[in-house]
């Protein structure tokens, strides 16, 4: 059988046959190049939600600025490149080679004498192997008080029939839940596959150890929070799950230098009482009489780093003989961030999905051209593309299950969902078993499956949606049961 790429391709390819020159040739230029790019991945979310931190924390450098200069307000790209480079590209189309230079916080970027409102965004190529498994993109903040750059944020992100997301997934980045965040995120969904689609949405509950006033226990606390969010049906229409994250942890973890150890560990030899009385708040931390060894410039410099958690955190680790090296202080406290675990979440919801997020933004933009050119050949052929291919009709089942549409109960949704991937791609646990399990139990349990979605789509009292689900969790079952028959 074709695979769902390869049918995209044929797709653009009579798109293009169809669009000849233009802007049509050009839009569907970039999404051929796009099916063999790293998965595209915003960060968005409010203004001082933290979204360039971590950038800097995905990317394991000092990259993204991250205070209020010009180039936070415009769209950022980063990519990965055989060179550092830096572009600015104007709302025409035309580019230009923009000076930088690396400070303590970021690039410093030289827009040339242009005003951020003159360039659509920056691209910024950066030899990473973080990079090379996935674009990064840093957008301005949706609520900011300057009304062009939060529309600039939010024209670039929403989705509409005609101007699919030119990202394939968004991280999001949430303090707390506020219309605006509930706004933006229905407007990033594509109404392609349900009115709703959280399948490209991650939540990020950022600055997770600032909960509790950055207590020793702030990122229990967050994730707390997460869980209560996750179980949340207005937060899971919207998004697949929320991830708690300390970001400037996670910065910091990343780029942590010798010296800011060194400073550590002096303060941590210090007289344990005096140690307890600087971390009481941020005041005694960064302005305290108080003489642990080094002057308030560097205590200052600790805190803007990694934060009173960060910083309570790190002098504990050291005090308590757990650290004793700065890679195994910056392991602990990467851990401790929460980065891992959204790393692990974005490999697993975004990158087992990386053809199917691909092939719909190729399917999107062939629709767009066949309904610019009026072209009913073409626009048939990309509905025959997205109505028989089962891996769309799965995502439309596993978003009504996201927004809770179906009238499943906890159970039977939550192995639909398992059965279609949620919880991992191996077939033992799509089948509801533990990892490793036999082959024949596998099979067993499948077939099982397969006999109760089968009565659930033929039940005469079955809704039709309930029972146009069915019948594909029965079709998943099929596909599941013949991956296992060998060739």
């Amino acid at each position: 059988m074709t695979s769902l790429i390869d049918q995209a391709r044929e797709v653009l390819a009579l798109a293009g046959d169809r669009a000849g020159d233009g802007p049509a040739a050009i839009a569907l230029d970039d999404a051929r190049a796009r099916l063999d790019e790293p998965l595209r991945v915003a960060v968005a979310g409010r203004v001082k939600a933290g979204k360039s931190t971590l950038v800097n924390a995905m990317v394991g450098e000092l990259v993204a600025p991250t205070d209020a200069r010009e180039c936070t307000r415009i769209v950022t790209w980063y990519r990965d490149g055989v060179t550092y480079r830096v572009t600015g590209v104007e709302p025409s189309g035309d580019s230009a080679p923009l000076r930088f230079d690396r400070d303590g916080g970021g690039l410093e970027i030289d827009l040339g004498g242009r005003a951020p409102e003159d360039l659509e965004c920056i691209e910024v190529t950066w030899p990473s192997s973080r990079l090379a498994e996935m674009t990064l993109v840093d957008t301005p903040g949706i609520d900011s008080l300057d009304r062009a750059v939060a529309d600039r944020a939010e024209r670039f992100l929403s989705a509409a029939e005609e101007h699919p997301a030119p990202t394939d997934a968004v991280l999001y980045l949430l303090r707390h839940v506020h219309a605006s965040d509930v706004h933006f995120l229905e407007a990033f969904h594509d109404d392609q596959m349900a009115a709703a689609n959280p399948i490209n949405s991650i939540g990020v509950l950022s600055r997770a150890d600032e909960v509790g006033a950055a207590r020793t226990d702030a990122l229990e606390s967050a994730n707390r929070i997460a869980q209560r969010w996750r179980s949340d049906r207005r937060m899971t229409a919207l998004v697949q799950t929320v991830v708690p994250v300390a970001g400037l942890l996670a910065e910091a973890a990343s780029t942590l230098r010798q010296a800011e150890f060194a400073a550590l560990v002096t303060i941590a030899a210090a007289d344990p009482g005096l140690v307890d009385e600087l971390l009481v708040s941020v005041d005694r931390f960064g302005r305290s009489d108080v003489s642990v060894g080094i002057v308030d410039s560097e205590r200052s410099a600790l805190l803007d780093r990694l934060g009173l958690f960060g910083c309570r955190l790190a002098i504990g680790l050291l005090c308590s003989g757990e650290v004793t090296t700065a890679s195994g202080l910056a392991s602990e406290l990467l851990n401790a961030s929460g980065l891992p675990a959204l790393r692990a979440e974005l490999a697993d919801r975004f990158g087992r999905r990386r053809d199917l997020l691909k092939a719909r933004h190729a399917l999107l933009v062939s629709r767009h051209v066949a309904a610019a050119l009026d072209d009913v050949e073409l626009s048939s052929a990309v509905e025959r593309v997205l109505d028989g291919a089962h891996e769309f009709a799965e995502l439309r089942v596993l978003n009504a299950l996201q927004r809770d549409t179906l009238g499943f109960d906890a159970g039977t949704a939550a192995a639909a969902r398992r059965l279609l991937g949620d919880d991992g791609m191996q077939l033992d646990v799509r089948a509801g078993l533990d990892v490793g399990a036999d082959t024949v139990d596998v099979r067993a349990a499948l077939v099982e499956q397969h006999a109760g979605w089968q009565a659930r789509a033929e039940h005469p009292l079955a809704t039709p949606d309930v029972a146009a689900a069915a019948r594909v969790l029965a079709r998943t079952c099929e596909g599941l049961l013949a991956a296992l028959t060998p060739a």
